[in-house]
């Protein structure tokens, strides 16, 4: 008979609140052979509140390349095996990937039990666009490395995301202006399914504001999410409508230009005539 192969579950967990996790969840932890985790106290906890005992090991940043083989080794041995992070999803800026890479390359299962997110979490309730979206993981210790990394995001990606620390985020903001100017929206959510979970919309300086009003504030995790700069009028219309618009506007009246391009090409008149008038008024 050929023997059956284990799989590695990623497991997501709750990203605050315990009520969150899923019945899969739940199940799948219970029946595995054993349970890597990035910090096997603070996994633990969680564990210990939903009753499972289960063994636990560490799997985080320093040895998850030389753990990889022992977990890919029992799960061709026939035994199940689940990830965890210390919350929410495992690799979205947590350890795992090197894990996953291996397991699939060694024709291992990887099942994933999707969950709690917080990038997602955090997208889904900040009133952002979300159609499209970049998420750059944690931002850079030093100021000159964030604004670095800030600046390399494709500007027709949609809404940026990222992590930062409670220690940094003042200093971050500032790095947001310096990268996207005084006017760029931002939205910060802090302490997602928390007791104290926040949305703070506006500018980064009204959000810096909001921060140092009170201390605590600048405590717990935090997800920035920078909106998308605000189109332009030309943006939409095609660079053909626009040229014949221009030749157009060189030996007509507004309004009679707007409505010829506009019958030429097949556009919207209004469309039009709103693209020439910002352009008199540039």
């Amino acid at each position: 008979m050929t023997k059956q192969i284990g799989s590695l579950y990623v497991v997501a967990t709750p990203i605050g609140n315990l009520d969150d996790i899923s019945q899969r969840a739940i199940r799948t932890l219970q029946q595995v052979s054993c349970i890597a985790a990035e910090d096997t106290r603070h996994s633990g906890k969680l564990l210990q509140h939903l009753g499972i005992s289960n063994r636990l090991f560490a799997l985080h940043d320093h040895n998850e390349k030389q753990r990889a083989a022992s977990i890919i080794e029992k799960c061709l041995a026939g035994e199940e095996v689940a990830l965890i992070s210390d919350a929410g999803t495992p690799l979205i800026s947590d350890p795992g990937y090197n894990l996953v890479r291996q397991c699939r390359d060694a024709g291992v299962p990887v099942v994933p039990i999707p969950g709690p997110c917080a990038l997602i979490t955090a997208l889904c309730a900040a009133g952002l666009p979300t159609d499209k979206f970049q998420f750059i993981g944690f931002l850079a210790a030093k100021s000159t490395q964030r604004q670095n990394q800030l600046a390399e995001v494709p500007a027709a990606g949609g809404t940026i995301i990222c992590y930062d620390t409670a220690r940094r985020i003042l200093d971050t903001l500032q790095d947001v202006v310096a990268v996207f100017g005084p006017e760029r929206q931002l939205v910060l959510a802090k302490e997602l399914t928390k007791t104290f979970e926040h949305f703070a919309c506006g500018t980064a300086a009204e959000i810096s504001s909001w921060l140092t009003e009170d201390p605590q504030r600048c405590q717990g995790e935090m997800v920035l999410m920078i909106a998308p700069a605000p189109a332009k009028a030309d943006d939409s219309v095609r660079e053909d409508v626009q040229r014949t618009l221009k030749i157009l506007l060189a030996e007509l009246p507004l309004k009679q230009a707007a409505a010829l391009a506009a019958q030429i090409h097949n556009e919207k008149k209004n469309a039009l005539y709103q693209l020439a008038l910002s352009w008199q008024t540039d």
